[in-house]
């Protein structure tokens, strides 16, 4: 056995199967195809569809080296030899080709005669009633049976890769450390054995059987073959290292860690785990943002936030305060960069995300150390109110907590915190003004049960003869309604768009043979049965009629302008600021679309004005806008954007523009580019933290605003008697010269204020102390303070009282002499008085502000001034 770099390791194995005729293919991206899961987290996940049958494969015999995330065993990161966020799986495919036999032996062929793992080290395990690979392993191998091990479905069964899928028995292979000091029974010892002692490093799963969500197990119609090889693993055994934190795959990180924080790694076991965290999460981290994941507070964001912050807290455990993860993708990518070259891409870009996170977090994260270990020395414990707070203010995800707590007996509420979560969402749900069609009344179920949905029509035509299925009045039905009276209406087919996908429902008119209706508003609260929201405008309408429902034609196709647009702008968005770039929600409506989207930062006026310019460059080349209806399956294995946490049905629309964007929608569009006419955006916003806010209009809405910039320009034109060019350059200097004019008048103002005393300034002596009072009217605030700075130092030592007539309201403040403050407090002197002025206030020994609504009781306080100092 001869010592390999990783990637002599990693080609070798490529090559390997390369000449088993296999086709060698790149990874797939951490962010799989699969609303079942969250990240791709084995080899096998991105031919799940394969797998299962459901598409049919392009090649028979497949090998890789996948990118994987498991966050399962997170708390173990750092602490054991070999458990990784991220990692490479080496693994080979058949669909429906070669079986048990081949997979055995090649795998036997690659570790004994590439790797040239001795033999006499090599054990291997199998699922106890998988008579054929026993057999395999025996006789065509010639493995001693001893060393061929049975062992039940918790060890040697696979799958599924979520809660449903393809799944089989497998067989492991485990190579001997020969470590003894922690084996109860030495001389029986094996793969069965938990002393750690065999180190298992490839699994063979034979996928013959697909498990559905009661478990229930059927066979498939192929049997296929899925290996799974990691790398670190392999990559530590052929280095004859105790760790894969050991090995050239993490030294390169490791060092810049040591560096940065002038310690050495192998030198204090403490320091080592908080050493191998940081290097284990700037891996994912990194590789995480190279394919599109960004930080928030939910889904796969969560997962990168909190693994950045763990690091973060290692690093802060290891005595460094301040931004550093984002310096590790250097020697990342010059380690992994040739292999991976989406990390070379993206560097700028993970650097940017890393540090602003960090940045972010790090303001927050001693403070909130702080209020953690204060709440704890005075209660004890942690409520869920305390962890929504921690979470809340200082972005302590609960985890976190836990992991700062560990081997302390402290308590915490977990369940607590997760009940005021939910109700913050709930807030936030019922903030947004979302209509909730969740709780549906039994009325409406019984509708759907006896007509079925209703069928929509409407992206043929905008006006159609529907029957009136339903009147629906407070709940409850009604045979009819009358002018001026409101309900909706269930009919057995529409023209009418219903709001969903951010698409706000169409409007329009309905006319019977007795009556008129203005539709309002379309939803559909339960299955595809639509709800049309009317409002009678004259006669009556009635239950059964036949009834004529035209659209609004001129709204919808406002509507449909924006849409489209949203399309060309998702495209223009990932094509200026990168494929990190996904849709966060979207509303389109005749006025304006809003577009929300995952990004990092804001984006300046350069990046916005190259947005809006492409966006119309498309438009100008009236592109063609077509749309297909295929099977979802087909659609996801086609490079079409979607939502995958939405749900959607066995069939989807596929919406094109030319070869510019491709999209599923539900949505209605125009038919070419050239009709949206010209995009403009008038804002971007930040939503939440890794989140923006695009909106915009088009068409006559795009018109009326350059209408109306157009009218003011010239308006100000007039105003500045100026030409167009000169109105900004006009409009600073005249700004410049009422700055400059207002710190003129507010000097003459602070002069007359502080200037020699008049009829409203009042002299007198308390025990031998000055008292200088001045009554003022409607000065600013910030005068009176000045005012009182001067005077002061006009009488040299005493006490200064200054009152501000307003014309509602009495503000005052209180100057004494630092000497003074033991015998006068300026604080209780403004209480007492703004009590008597009917108000509040306070303030410093030394000074004072406070106030009241009786203005007219001034002059009064003054002349009982003496009462209320010594009081």
């Amino acid at each position: 056995m001869r010592y390999m770099t990783s990637e002599e390791i990693r080609q070798s194995f490529l090559d390997f199967f390369k000449s088993k005729d296999h086709t060698i293919l790149p990874s797939a991206s951490l962010i799989p195809n699969d609303p079942q899961l969250m990240f791709t987290v084995a080899g096998m996940v991105p031919f799940k569809p394969i797998f299962w049958g459901k598409i049919k494969p392009t090649y028979p015999r497949i090998a890789t080296c996948q990118k994987c995330i498991r966050t399962v065993d997170i708390d173990n990161v750092g602490k054991t030899p070999r458990h990784q966020t991220f990692f490479e799986m080496l693994g080979n495919f058949s669909f429906g080709d070669y079986f048990k036999k081949e997979a055995i032996e090649w795998a036997w062929e690659y570790v004994t005669e590439v790797l040239k793992i001795p033999e006499e080290k090599l054990w291997v395990s199998v699922y106890k009633e998988d008579d054929e690979a026993y057999e395999i392993w025996k006789n065509e191998v010639g493995i001693a049976e001893k060393k061929i091990v049975k062992l039940g479905k918790e060890d040697n069964w696979w799958g599924p890769a979520g809660p449903t899928g393809p799944c089989g028995p497998d067989t492991e292979i485990f190579i001997d450390s020969g470590r003894k000091e922690n084996c109860p029974d030495t001389e029986n010892c094996s793969p069965a054995c938990d002393c750690g002692r065999f180190l298992e490093f490839w699994n063979l799963v034979f996928t013959e059987y697909n498990q559905d969500e009661e478990g229930n197990l059927t066979l498939l119609h192929q049997k296929n073959i899925d290996t799974g090889l990691g790398l670190e693993r392999l990559t530590a055994i052929m280095q004859g290292v105790e760790t894969t934190f050991d090995t050239d795959i993490f030294l390169p990180l490791i060092e810049k860690i040591e560096d940065i924080h002038s310690i050495r790694y192998r030198s204090n076991p403490e320091r080592d785990i908080s050493i191998r965290v940081i290097a284990d999460h700037a891996r994912a981290v990194a590789f995480m943002i190279a394919d599109g994941v960004l930080p928030s507070n939910e889904g796969r964001g969560y997962v990168l936030r909190r693994l950045l912050r763990r690091a973060v807290r290692h690093s802060s455990l290891l005595g460094n305060n301040r931004p550093f993860l984002h310096l590790l993708t250097e020697p990342l990518i010059k380690k992994m960069g040739s292999i991976y070259p989406e990390l070379k891409n993206k560097g700028e870009l993970i650097e940017q995300v890393v540090l602003k996170e960090e940045e972010r977090f790090r303001d927050n994260l001693d403070r909130g150390t702080k209020r953690l270990w204060q709440i704890i020395n005075t209660k004890g414990k942690l409520t869920g109110n305390d962890l929504f707070m921690l979470h809340d203010t200082y972005g302590f995800h609960v985890e976190l907590v836990e992991e700062m707590l560990s081997g302390s007996n402290i308590s915490i509420d977990k369940d607590g915190f997760v009940d005021l979560m939910l109700e913050q969402k709930e807030r936030a749900r019922a903030a947004a003004g979302n209509r909730e069609y969740s709780a549906v009344s039994n009325f409406i179920k019984v509708l759907y049960e006896k007509f079925g949905g209703t069928r929509f029509i409407g992206y043929e035509m905008l006006e159609t003869h529907s029957e009136i299925r339903a009147i629906i009045r407070e709940e409850s039905q009604a045979k009819e309604l009358s002018t001026g009276e409101e309900g909706e209406i269930v009919f057995d087919k529409t023209v009418f768009y219903a709001e969903k996908g951010g698409q706000v429902s169409d409007v329009g008119i309905i006319e019977t043979p007795s009556g008129v209706a203005e539709v309002q508003h379309v939803y559909i609260p339960h299955q595809d049965i639509f709800l049309h929201k009317i409002k009678v405008t004259k006669g009556t309408i009635k239950e059964g009629e036949q009834a004529l429902l035209i659209v609004d034609a001129e709204k919808r196709k406002a509507t449909a302008r924006n849409h489209t647009a949203t399309h060309l702008l998702h495209a223009v968005l990932r094509k200026t600021l990168g494929n990190h770039v996904k849709q966060s929600g979207s509303l389109v409506g005749p006025e304006r679309l809003r577009f929300d989207f995952s990004h990092f930062a804001q984006l300046s006026s350069e990046e916005i004005a190259k947005i809006e310019e492409s966006v119309n460059d498309a438009i100008l080349f009236a592109l063609p806008v077509t749309v297909e209806e295929k099977r979802l399956e087909e659609a996801k294995s086609e490079d079409v954007t979607a939502l995958f946490e939405e749900k959607y049905g066995d069939k989807v629309r596929v919406v094109s523009i030319s070869d510019f964007s491709k999209e599923l929608c539900g949505g209605t569009h125009v038919g070419n580019t050239g009709e949206i006419g010209l995009f403009k955006i008038i804002s971007e916003s930040s939503v939440s933290a890794g989140v923006r806010r695009i909106e915009a209009i088009t068409g006559k809405e795009s018109m009326r605003y350059l209408r109306k910039l157009f009218t003011l320009t010239n308006t100000l034109k007039d105003i500045l008697q100026v030409q167009e060019k000169q109105i900004l350059e006009k409009t600073l200097f005249l700004m410049q010269e009422i700055k400059e004019k207002d710190k003129e008048i507010k000097k003459l103002k602070e002069k007359l204020l502080s200037g020699k005393s008049g009829a409203n300034d009042h002299e007198f002596n308390i025990d031998g102390v000055k008292f200088f009072v001045r009554i003022v009217d409607d000065a600013p605030v910030e005068l009176i303070r000045n005012t009182a700075d001067v005077l002061m130092q006009r009488l040299g030592r005493g006490v200064v009282i200054i009152f501000n007539r307003q014309e509602d309201k009495a503000i005052f403040v209180v100057k004494v002499s630092s000497e003074l403050t033991k015998r006068f407090n300026a604080g209780l002197i403004a209480k007492n008085i703004a009590k008597a002025l009917g108000g509040g206030g306070g303030g410093r020994p030394d000074f004072a502000q406070a106030g009241g609504k009786e203005v007219s009781k001034i002059e009064e306080v003054v002349r009982s001034l003496e009462k209320y100092v010594r009081s």
